[in-house]
Parts: C-alpha cells; structure tokens; sequence
C-alpha cells in the first residue's frame, strides 16, 4: 500500500510538471510581469560610468516568485557590478548578452508590489540606442524555452550628457548655408569633372529610338527598359526620329561624355562601365518627380558633361551578419549605388552573430548560423544578440540568402556595374561559422565519423585561453594552428567561386577580415602552442598572426585572387617603451593585398594609420571611421539613434573629408568636442608615393542597430549621398587652399552649393527612386531674437511647418516662409514632399 502511494504521489509530482512547462497558466503569467527601465546617473560617481534602474511590477494576480526565473536583456554597454541591488545579480553570458537572476534575498513580488534593482555599465550612455533591449524571461521548468516580455517601457532620456545638440545650435550651423534658387544649381550629382548647359532641351518620349555600338548592347538593354518603366510605353523600334546614341571612343575606362541637343542624346565611352554612368547622369537631369507616376514625355535640359570618377574603387559596405536584410532590400541598395555610380558592394555577410549565405557542402552554417534564439545550451542556435529574441526567424537575427539568391544578386550587380566582394571574417569575428562547425562535429562524432567530424572543425577543442572581443565575446576566434580552418576557407571560397562563375560576374578579391582578434586569444591553446614551439619562423604567439595571413595569401593567389582585409592584417604586434604597440609590416606590402583601413579615431593615437600603410606599399581602401562610418549618430542627443563610439556623423563629415589630408578638417573628436591640432602634431603625411597607393574611399554601414528596413534607410540617408561625391568627385577649390580666410569663403561656397542638391534635387528624386527611401529629414534650427523666432533647416527646399497649440505639427500646418512672431510655445517640424516629417522641435518664443 505505501509503495502503491508513493508511485501516484511520483506521478502527481511529474504531471504537475509537464502540466508547468506546457500550460503557462500553472505559473506566473510572464504577460502580466510589467519591466520599466531609467537612467539614473551619467557619469556615476565620477567614474565615466552610468547608473541605471529595471523596475519589475506585478501586474498580475499570482505572485511574482522570489526564484525559478531568469531575465535575459542585450546590452551594448558593459555591465559593470555583477551584484546589482534588491538581492538580484547580473551576469554576462556572451557578446551583449547578460541575465538577471534572483539571488537568496530576492522576494516575491504580491499583486501590484515593485521592486527597483540598480546597476551600473561602462561609458556614458547618449542616446536610446544604448538602452538595454530584447528583454525575454525564461523558467526554470522549462530552460529551452525563452517568452519575450512585450510590457517594457523606457524612461525619456533627458539631458543625458553635455553638450547635447538643441536648435540653437543646428540654427547657427544651418546659418552659414546660402538658399540657391534651383535654376542655377548643377543637374548632375555626384560633380562632374565639366558642365555646360545650352538651353536646348530635348523631348524624351516613346517616339525615341537607341543606337548602340555593339559593346554596349548591355547597357542600351538597361537603358530601354528604364525609359519604358517611365514611359509605360515601348520605344520605337524603327528608323529616323529623334535618338539616343550609345558610342564608343577612346576614354579613360569609366569616362564618358553627355551631350543632349535638341533632336538627340549620345553618350560616349570607352567602356560599359562609361556608358553606364552617362545614363546615370541622363536620369540626374530628369525631374525629381519622375520617378512617382508615368509620364507620357519628360523634358531633358540640353547639357554638355565630360566627366570620369577620382577613384576606381567607390565602395559601400553593408553589414548583412549582424541583422539580416533581405535580397529585395540588396536590390533597392544596388539601384540607390548606381544611380549616385558607386561601384563596389562590399557584402559583410558573416560575423559572430550570422552567416548569410548558403554554402550547400556545408549546410550548417545557415541551419545554426544564420538563426538567432534562445535554447538551453546554445548548440542548434546562435544566442538571440541585438534584440533578436528567444524565437528564431521573428526578427532579421535569422535569415541567408540561398545559393540561388545570391547569383540572382550578382547578376543584378553585373549589370549595375557594380561588383560584390565578400567579406569572410577570420580568424576572430568568426562565432557563427565556429558554432556551426562544432554542430558538424558533434553530428558526425555521434555517427562514429571521427575523421569526418574533424575535417571542418575550426577551433582548438583543448583551447583554455581567455579573452574578451571589442563587441564582448569569449569564444569567437579561429585555432590558426589547425589544418581544417584552411581547408574550411578553401571549401567556401571555391563554393562561391562558382556562384561568380555560374552568375557571370566578375571577383577579383575576397576580403578575409582581420580585425580586432582579442588580447589573450591562442595563448592557452594547446595546437598554437605547438605550432609555435615546431616552426622556426614563429617565436611568440603574435606571429601566428603574419602565419594565418600568409597561408591565406597563397590561398587566394593560386585561386587567381587577391586578399583584401583590415588594416591588422598589415600590421605587426610588438613592444615600444614596454608598452603593447602595432607598426607597419612591410612584409605582406608588395603581395597585392588591399587593406581596408578604418581606424583614425581622433586623439586615439593612430589618426594617420591610412596614411602610413599607404606610404609602405599597401594599396589602401580608406574607410575612415571619423568621416564614413555611417551607423554612427548624426549628432549627440538622446533622440538620435546609432551607435558613437567612434563619434558622431553627419552628412557633413564624409563630404567634408579630405582623402589625400584628412587632418585639415579633423574638427571634432568622439565626444562631439573641438578636436585638439596637438593631436596631429608629428603625425605621418602622406607621401606622392602613398597618393598612388589610396585606391578609393568606402561608406560603411554596421548593421548591430539595423533591426528594420527603416532604420537602414535612416542611417544610410542622405549620409551615402557624402561619400558618393567624395569618391566621385575631382578634389575640390577648398581642399587645396591654404589661405584660412579663403578656404573658409570656399567651403562655404561649395557646401551651400551641395546642401542646396541634396535638399532641392536629390532627397526629392530619392522620395520616389526605387520605390522611396525613409531618409532622415532633419529636425529644424530655431534661435529666438528680438521677439521673432528665426527657423532654419539643413537642406533648402524641405518645407518648415509649426503649431501653437501643443498639438504634433503636420503636413498642413502653419508653412513658415519668414521669422514667426507668434508667441508662446511652438513646435516645429521639417518635411519632405511627402509629408514625412523630421523629430519635433519645442522652442519658446518670449
């Protein structure tokens, strides 16, 4: 009979358990479980720190229990202090993740009871991009699974820090711009190198017919379909009429000459590329309107342009790893890259947190690596990073293009012009390639495959080494002591030598990464020891570094490719004064390697590294992160998302980037401060020799915070539109100029002249191109002055509209076109053409 008792009480304890994991109303409802967050302190005690608070409120009718729970949140700041308060602790898991758990002094929470736990993180925190985010629960009952937490409100973030950016401000810098009237602003965008117009316009309807030298059949195919998307109409097939000539003629490879007359249009190259870039500036003289509704003709300006680019190499890097975007979004970006004649899509598609592209030999790196979710022991899924959530494919945490798509990609690049470089990160960045080749491993181990499960393994399994990435991961570097790492890379890079091949487009180079591999990384490792202790040419642990690059620069170089990476790749690790210090590596410089150089952080000590590697033989991309990296905030305030690690970017930092001498506009550091001169002091020019080494300028856009298409648009708009010019554009009158006086006047001069394009003639065409972007409209200057209120915007030509009465301005308010003098509180925003408005500004006018 106790026997008897015993088992049912063992099968009541064991259904009240299943019953807990599949029936959420046997525990706390997590949907009543309410999470607010708030800045406490900016710059705690002095320490560069900020304290901040979770409050948790039950807003149920159980209660909240006192343990059994663990909250999961991403965090881009570090935290600091592990024992956060009200008996919690908060510990961090891997990259940005950390948990909150309750320890033994945590209680319950009754009905509508709170409890506030502090806790403080490293730096400053600016805006809300900082703000934790992703908030999930899980039970103990029920480990694998993780329920996101919808209830979660922030605080409004209000003077968070000085020298945050107010109207006043923006009024006074938006001042110095000159309104130009349209008529007499350039028709083509980026600048040409000659621009003439004639007052001949020509009449563009579906009576038109083209003429093409048989080189540029391609390009007359693109050309004749574009017209007709316009038109809605075919083009006349025939002969006579008017025309539009495609000729061919002895050029620089990507020149071309424009000239429209009355009775016709010729475009004349010596390449496709040319050609294609004369079309591009064909559409530039169109109405911005063009784009919105068909038209049964449309009106060219009669011109005359010669024009060819700087730089051969006009890049824009988008980071598809970090957050998933999809093809159609790659196409919109193809499309916004010609039209402003960029030519190299810089594909950033694997990282520690996703793999982007289908490799079918190895199909694990997309059913592990491109998914982001919650489990219990981190094996199926990548950790949910960047607020992807506990469930894969809710958010762009999880997504990859398959083999399909990414030839369908190429070929829609090829015929844009526009080749794509794929960008493998290794040996550090790698967790998702080295996550899902550990689940290849256990899979075939378990199969009995020992040999097998090895082949692709890409870490020292034996590895105890300890070390922290920039982006806070414990475990993301490759063992470049092991065989099947290189054989891992040859395996991806001869899969996506075919899909070039089978897209027929063209690859010259793959980037493999380089940067930021930890201190600390390969120095337990068992394997690297070895290596170390077995090869003559290595000594200490940091030569493993020149070890892994050489190996895959033979690599490349049999496979008819060059190696592209980050700077670290051209640089060696050794001692100055004691001290940990990088210099120059002449080793790999006369190999042909391209190094994408983005560190010359102002006062960070290496503002002239672009210009050293330059100077030593590498052929340099400059990717700078003080000018072009565009995921970073347009300025400092609360309301303005991205990341400012590196500072702060406006559309005024990439056009105001000197390639050949950036210091002379050096002017802020990454506070958004007035950068110090001293700080340049000393510091490498560069040389006519390191000029023709700089082989172009590239616009970078990190994906940790494009969590939408929106937010892409938002930090992409009309930022890229700076790089363009830059990498376009011949050097301009006021680079040049060492007069101050005289290059302040030139500056201005040529900064009015391009914030008048942009706000007159592109942002409208971009409402429409490519279906429309959600470019940032930005928010209006306001500086109140003997009873009026002055108001100004960035760029001419976006309407300034206001309320007095509280409410939320529209795009049928009060228009303003003088100085307002209506008093009280006002609130004022900017607008484009279709009404889309800019963040509200609230001012007082006395």
């Amino acid at each position: 009979m106790n026997k008897i008792i015993f088992t049912l009480c063992i099968i009541l304890v064991l259904s009240r358990g299943n019953e807990s994991k599949s029936q959420p109303g046997t525990r706390f409802n997590e949907k009543e479980l309410r999470v607010k967050w708030e800045l406490v302190s900016n710059n705690y005690q002095g320490r560069g720190a900020a304290l901040s608070a979770f409050t948790l409120i039950n807003r149920g009718k159980k209660n909240f229990p006192a343990s059994g729970w663990t909250l999961y949140f991403n965090s881009s700041q570090p935290v600091v202090n592990a024992n956060a308060t009200a008996g919690a602790a908060i510990v961090h898991v891997n990259g940005d993740m950390y948990k909150l758990s309750p320890g033994p002094s945590f209680t319950a929470l009754k009905k509508k009871d709170s409890v506030r736990i502090e806790y403080y993180t490293d730096g400053l925190l600016i805006n809300y991009t900082a703000v934790p985010c992703g908030l999930y629960i899980v039970w103990d009952t029920d480990p694998a699974k993780g329920y996101a937490l919808a209830d979660y409100a922030v605080k409004k973030l209000e003077n968070t820090t000085t020298g945050i950016v107010t109207p006043e401000k923006i009024f006074r810098k938006s001042s110095l711009i000159k309104d130009i009237p349209a008529t007499q602003l350039p028709k083509v965008f980026p600048t040409p190198v000659s621009y003439r117009e004639t007052g001949a316009a020509f009449i563009l309807d579906s009576s038109i017919r083209i003429e093409a030298a048989e080189l540029f059949r391609a390009e007359a195919g693109y050309l004749s379909s574009s017209l007709e998307g316009l038109l809605k109409k075919s083009l006349h097939t025939g002969t006579g009429g008017k025309v539009i000539r495609l000729k061919q003629a002895a050029m620089a490879p990507e020149a071309y000459r424009l000239s429209v007359r009355a009775d016709s249009v010729e475009i004349t190259a010596a390449t496709g590329a040319g050609i294609f870039y004369g079309i591009q500036s064909l559409f530039s003289l169109l109405p911005a309107d063009t784009w919105a509704y068909s038209h049964s003709s449309l009106t060219v300006p009669g011109i005359e342009v010669t024009d060819e680019p700087r730089f051969g190499y006009r890049s824009f890097l988008l980071d598809v790893a970090r957050n998933f975007k999809s093809k159609e979004t790659l196409f919109k970006v193809l499309d916004l890259m010609a039209l402003y004649k960029m030519n190299v899509l810089h594909l950033h598609f694997s990282d520690d947190e996703g793999w982007r592209i289908e490799i079918p030999s190895l199909p694990e790196l997309t059913e592990v690596g491109a998914r982001r979710g919650h489990t219990a022991d981190g094996k199926s899924l990548l950790p949910p990073s960047y607020a992807a959530g506990p469930e894969p494919g809710k958010s762009m945490g999880s997504g990859y293009y398959t083999r399909a798509d990414y030839i369908e990609i190429l070929k829609y690049a090829t015929v844009r012009h526009i080749r794509v470089m794929p960008e493998i990160e290794s040996p550090g960045h790698s967790r998702a390639a080295i996550k899902a080749m550990d689940a290849r491993y256990e899979k075939y181990l378990k199969a009995g495959q020992p040999v097998e499960a090895e082949r692709y393994l890409l870490r020292d399994l034996q590895d105890q080494s300890v070390y922290s990435s920039a982006q806070q991961w414990t475990d993301n570097v490759m063992c470049v002591a092991r065989p099947s790492v290189y054989r891992f890379l040859e395996k991806v890079i001869d899969e996506l030598q075919a899909m070039y091949k089978d897209a027929g487009a063209p690859l010259a180079t793959i980037h493999l990464g380089g940067d930021e591999v930890p201190a600390g990384a390969w120095e337990r490792s068992p394997l690297c020891q070895q290596l170390i202790r077995e090869d003559p040419q290595l000594a200490e642990t940091n030569d493993l570094w020149y070890y892994y690059f050489g190996k895959l620069n033979t690599i490349l170089r049999s496979k008819g490719l060059f190696l592209s990476g980050w700077e670290e790749a051209g640089m060696r690790k050794t001692k100055l004064d004691g001290k940990n210090a990088m210099i120059v590596n002449p080793r790999l410089a006369n190999e042909g390697m391209q190094l994408h150089v983005w560190n010359n952080v102002t006062g960070w000590g290496a503002e002239d590294l672009p210009y050293r590697l330059a100077n030593a033989g590498y052929k340099v991309v400059l990717s700078p992160v003080t000018n072009n990296y565009l995921d970073l905030a347009y300025y400092k305030h609360p309301d303005e998302p991205g990341y400012y690690w590196g500072g702060f970017q406006d559309i005024d930092k990439p056009f105001d980037f000197i390639p050949f001498d950036y210091y002379k506009t050096s002017k802020e550091d990454p506070d958004g401060n007035p950068a110090d001169p001293a700080v340049f002091v000393g510091k490498d020019r560069l040389t006519d020799f390191g000029k023709s080494n700089i082989a172009g300028i590239q616009g970078l856009l990190w994906g940790e915070n494009m969590r939408s298409n929106e937010q892409l648009e938002y930090l992409l708009l009309p930022k890229l539109l700076g790089v363009a010019e830059r990498a376009w554009a011949q050097d301009p009158a006021w680079a040049a100029e060492k007069d101050s006086t005289r290059f302040g006047e030139l500056y201005r001069d040529a900064w009015s002249v391009f914030v008048n394009v942009i706000g007159k003639r592109e942002l409208p065409r971009l409402d429409y191109y490519a279906g429309g972007f959600q470019y940032r409209i930005p928010a209006a200057g306001a500086l109140a002055e003997n009873g009026k209120l002055l108001v100004n915007c960035q760029f001419p030509g976006l309407q300034l509209r206001y309320t007095s009465d509280g409410s939320e301005p529209q795009s049928t308010s009060k228009l303003i076109t003088a100085p307002v003098t209506e008093k009280g509180t006002l609130k004022i925003r900017v607008f484009d053409s279709r009404g889309r408005g800019s963040r509200t500004i609230t001012v007082e006018n006395p």
